[in-house]
C-alpha cells in the first residue's frame, strides 16, 4: 500500500455531533445475508468490514482526490479516485430538495383523496421476523397524516405479512391487489410476486433488494443491497487505501458466503488480489484471534471483516490483542453503541461503510417525534444509530412523502403512477433524511437500484466515530459486481 505524504484532516469540533448510521448502508449487507441464509440450517451472515488506519499504520493516500472539495457527480472525473468519491452535497441540494426534507412540521393535515398503500413485510417466522419495519412505517404514516400526507393526500396502509416463502409472498400480492391498493411498498419480502403487481398495474417500491431477481424486476429500490455495499467497500480499498491485497474474514454459512462472493467479484473488478478466511458463526475469543492472525499472516494492505454483533467485538478485540495494525473496513453494524462501548479504543484502525457524523438537525427531530410514541420514550432519548431494521420503513415512506410534496408544489398530480415515474426519472432527489442521491437506473446491470453512495467513517480515540473527510459520499458504481 502506498504511503502518502500527509493524512486526511479530521473535524476538530465534535461538541454537537452525533454518530448517525446511514441506515440503508448499515442494513444492506445484513438483510442480503439473511435472505441468502434463510434456509433452516443456515445462520444469517455476519458482516463487519474494514478496519481504519491505526496510529502506527501508514496513512491512506489522497493522491488524485481533492480532500477539500470533492468533484460533483456530473463533473468530468480527473482520476479514478475522483470518479469514485462523489460530491458531499447531492445535486438536489441546490434545487431545494434538502429544504423539503425538513418542512414536514409546517404542513397542515392532508385533505385530498386517500392514498391507499400496500405493505408486504416478513413477520412471524423464526429468523425472519421484522415487525418493527411495519410499526415504524405506520408511525411515519400517522405522522404524515398530521403533516401533509403524500402531497396533500392522507395515507392508509394495508399490511400483509409474508412468512419467508414464495407462496406467502404470492398470497400477499393477490390480497393487496384485491384491496385495490394504489402502490405497494416492500419492507422485507424475500420473494415479491412482481408478476401479480405488474398484471394489476400496481407500482412497486422497495427499500432493499435482496435476491438477484430484485435487481432486474419491475420495481424501484431506494438502496442497493449487497451489490452497492460491497462495491463501496472496494472503492474505499482501491481509491483511499490504495490496497493491492486484501484479506477477508467471514463466517461460513449461506448468507455470509453470498456477501463474500459479491465482495470478491468487486475486488476482482478493481484488480485487487484477495484471500478469504472462513470461521464459525460464533467463535470464542481464541477463535476470533486465530481468524485475525490467519488473515494478517500474509501482511495484506487491508483487512475486511464480514462478521456482525458478537463477531464485531470478537474480531476487533482479536486484532487489538495480536497487535495487528493493518487497517480494517466493515459495515456500520460494527459501529453500534453496544459494540463500541465494549471494545473502546481497541477499535482504532477500524473504518465503517455507511456511517456518518451528523449534527442535530431538523430531520433528526422529526424522526424522534415519529418514533417516540412507538418506543415509549421521550424524543430526545432516541438514538438513530440504534433503530435497527425498522429504520428501513421510515426511510422508505418519508422519502416518498418528500418526493410527493415536491411534485405537488410543482403543480403535478400525485398518484402512484406519477410518483413512480417521478422517482424513476428525477436526478435531483435524495433519500430522506438527507442521504444518498437518488439516481434510478444509473447502472444498466442493476436497473432497479436508485442509490449508489455511502459515507465512510473511522473510529477516533475516546469513543467517537467520525466521517473521513472526502469520503462523505463514496460511489459504488465503478466496482459493482
Amino acid at each position: 500500500m502506498k504511503a502518502p505524504a500527509h493524512g486526511w484532516p479530521r473535524p476538530t469540533s465534535r461538541s454537537t455531533a452525533r454518530r448517525t448510521a446511514s441506515w440503508a448502508a448499515a442494513l444492506a449487507v445484513t438483510l442480503g445475508a439473511v435472505a441468502c441464509g434463510s434456509d433452516d440450517d443456515a445462520s444469517p451472515a455476519e458482516d463487519t468490514g474494514v478496519a481504519t488506519v491505526a496510529p502506527e499504520a501508514a496513512t491512506p493516500s489522497t493522491e488524485g482526490v481533492d480532500s477539500t472539495e470533492a468533484p460533483t457527480t456530473d463533473a468530468a472525473p480527473t482520476s479514478e479516485a475522483a470518479d469514485t468519491v462523489a460530491s458531499t452535497e447531492p445535486d438536489g441540494a441546490e434545487s431545494g430538495a434538502t429544504d423539503t426534507s425538513a418542512a414536514f412540521p409546517d404542513l397542515e393535515p392532508p385533505t385530498g383523496e386517500e392514498f391507499v398503500i400496500g405493505l408486504v413485510n416478513t413477520e412471524g417466522t423464526p429468523g425472519l421476523d421484522f415487525p418493527e419495519i411495519r410499526t415504524y412505517m405506520q408511525a411515519a404514516a400517522d405522522y404524515l397524516n398530521e403533516h401533509g400526507g403524500m402531497g396533500g393526500r392522507p395515507i392508509r396502509l394495508e399490511h400483509c405479512a409474508a412468512a419467508g416463502s414464495p407462496e406467502t409472498s404470492q398470497a400477499c400480492a393477490q390480497e393487496l391487489a384485491g384491496k385495490n391498493v394504489e402502490m405497494v411498498l416492500l419492507g422485507l419480502d424475500l420473494f415479491p410476486d412482481y408478476a401479480t403487481y405488474t398484471a394489476a398495474d400496481i407500482p412497486v417500491v422497495g427499500v432493499l433488494p435482496i435476491l438477484p431477481g430484485d435487481y432486474t424486476a419491475n420495481a424501484l429500490f431506494l438502496t442497493g443491497g449487497n451489490a452497492t455495499t460491497t462495491g463501496a467497500m472496494t472503492a474505499v480499498a482501491k481509491d483511499y487505501f490504495q490496497a493491492e491485497t486484501v484479506a477477508i474474514v467471514s463466517a461460513d454459512n449461506a448468507g455470509a458466503n453470498g456477501t463474500e462472493a459479491a465482495l470478491a467479484a468487486s475486488l476482482d473488478l478493481a484488480g485487487i488480489s484477495h484471500v478469504t478466511i472462513k470461521g464459525g458463526d460464533n467463535e470464542t475469543d481464541a477463535g476470533y484471534q486465530g481468524l485475525m492472525s490467519e488473515a494478517a499472516k500474509s501482511n495484506p494492505d487491508l483487512l475486511v471483516s464480514l462478521y456482525s454483533d458478537a463477531g464485531c467485538v470478537g474480531t476487533i478485540r482479536g486484532r487489538a490483542a495480536l497487535g495487528i495494525t493493518i487497517p480494517v473496513i466493515t459495515t456500520a453494524i460494527c459501529s453500534g453503541k453496544d459494540v463500541l462501548d465494549e471494545v473502546g479504543d481497541e477499535a482504532l484502525g477500524w473504518n465503517f461503510v455507511g456511517v456518518q457524523t451528523q449534527e442535530d438537525t431538523p430531520e433528526l427531530a422529526i424522526l424522534q417525534e415519529i418514533l417516540a410514541p412507538v418506543l415509549g420514550v421521550e424524543p430526545s432519548e432516541i438514538d438513530s444509530t440504534a433503530l435497527g431494521l425498522g429504520a428501513l420503513g421510515v426511510i422508505e415512506i418519508m422519502s416518498l412523502a418528500e418526493y410527493s410534496n415536491i411534485m405537488a408544489a410543482d403543480g403535478q398530480e400525485v398518484t402512484a403512477a406519477s410518483l413512480y415515474e417521478f422517482v424513476g426519472s428525477s436526478t435531483d432527489l435524495q433519500q430522506w433524511p438527507g442521504g444518498a442521491a437518488i439516481e434510478c437506473g444509473a447502472s444498466p446491470t442493476y436497473p432497479t437500484i436508485c442509490a449508489f453512495t455511502f459515507p465512510v467513517s473511522e473510529y477516533v480515540a475516546g469513543g467517537s466515530v467520525q466521517t473521513i473527510e472526502g469520503l462523505e459520499a463514496v460511489s459504488a458504481k465503478p466496482y459493482l459486481p
